[in-house]
Order: structure tokens, then C-alpha cells, then sequence
């Protein structure tokens, strides 16, 4: 039997606009600032990462395991598709990740 858990988010863009390096950096990984603050609009990037963080651990907390925001990885495939990076092994971790002019939302599935 597998065992699985969601975890959703959406975020307001306009809260990563003017954000400082210290947050900046206590949040994302050296590989997704690099990706999201070459973007055109780097808050947009910026808050759907935060949001996916935010559902992953959601998602984890549901099963019991406790993740930081910089245990969480969230990078592009070769495709372009959103993947997940974390230190937990035998668990597999989905996410998908989408944004508007205002918000960005994010949705996650972990299953051990």
C-alpha cells in the first residue's frame, strides 16, 4: 500500500518584489536564485518557488517529517518541468507550479 500526502499554496507576487538578500537567501538554494533572478520578472519565479516550498512542506508535515525551506530544492528538468530535490530518501515528490499577473500557486504529492 502506498502512503501519499498533498500540500497546496498560493502566494501574492507583489511580497517578492522588493525582497532582501537575507531573505533571499535564508529561502532558496544558490541553483534557484540563479534561475529565478534571470527571469524578466524574477517575483513571479520567486514566489511560485516559495509557494512550492510551502506545499511541499505541508505535504511532509502530513506524513510526520519536519522539512526547512533550504531542505527543499525546487529546479527545472531538462524539459522545463519543475522538479524536487530533497534529503529524504524512498519518498518520490510531484509538484506543479503556476502563476498569474498577481498570484502564484503551487501544488504537491508525495507518495513513500
Amino acid at each position: 500500500m502506498q502512503v501519499f500526502a498533498i500540500g497546496v499554496d498560493i502566494e501574492r507576487i507583489s511580497r517578492f518584489k522588493n525582497v532582501n538578500k537575507r531573505f533571499l537567501n535564508k529561502i532558496y538554494t544558490k541553483i534557484e536564485l540563479q534561475y529565478c533572478l534571470k527571469r524578466n520578472n524574477p517575483a513571479q519565479q520567486l514566489a511560485a518557488r516559495f509557494a512550492g516550498k510551502e506545499a511541499i512542506i505541508k505535504a511532509f508535515y502530513d506524513l510526520g517529517k519536519i522539512l526547512s525551506f533550504r531542505d527543499i530544492e525546487i529546479v527545472n528538468d531538462k524539459n522545463n518541468i519543475p522538479t524536487v530535490n530533497i534529503p529524504l530518501k524512498n519518498y518520490k515528490t510531484k509538484i506543479s507550479l503556476s502563476h498569474n499577473k498577481d498570484n502564484a500557486i503551487a501544488f504537491a504529492l508525495v507518495i513513500k
